[in-house]
């Protein structure tokens, strides 16, 4: 079981960093509401600009933390508890302006890789 907890683990926090990092002005059909990068999205979220920011921020750094975790154990189920919450909210909001269930399966993935990291991990 550690072996899932440890995929999980890395798997939550390369998604993040790869969405972050890498995708974060490139357009993907996963994009809340008609959104062309992050920045739109979280506008369409009704988000100030700044918070795409101060978000984007807070998941780099739990999912490095959540990479730390496997020197530091104490802190993988932290970081993923505060994935998870994040996810959560990903996934309100994705609901809250009407996407399909499809454009939210990532952040539902994630949820689900951190919550199994935050329970096996």
């Amino acid at each position: 079981m550690e072996i899932v907890g440890g995929i999980a683990q890395v798997a939550a926090a390369l998604w993040i960093l790869n969405v972050w990092i890498l995708r974060f002005n490139k357009e993907t059909e996963y994009r809340g509401g008609d959104a062309k990068n992050m920045v739109e999205e979280f506008t369409n979220y009704g988000f100030p600009s700044k918070a795409v920011y101060i978000i984007g921020a807070v998941k780099i750094t739990l999912a490095l933390v959540l990479i730390s975790g496997f020197w530091i154990d104490s802190v993988t189920r932290p970081a993923a508890a505060g994935l998870a919450l994040i996810m959560l909210g990903a996934i309100g909001m994705h609901m809250r302006v009407g996407d399909r269930p499809k454009k939210a399966m990532p952040a539902m993935s994630v949820f689900s890789l951190s919550t199994i990291a935050l329970i096996i991990g």
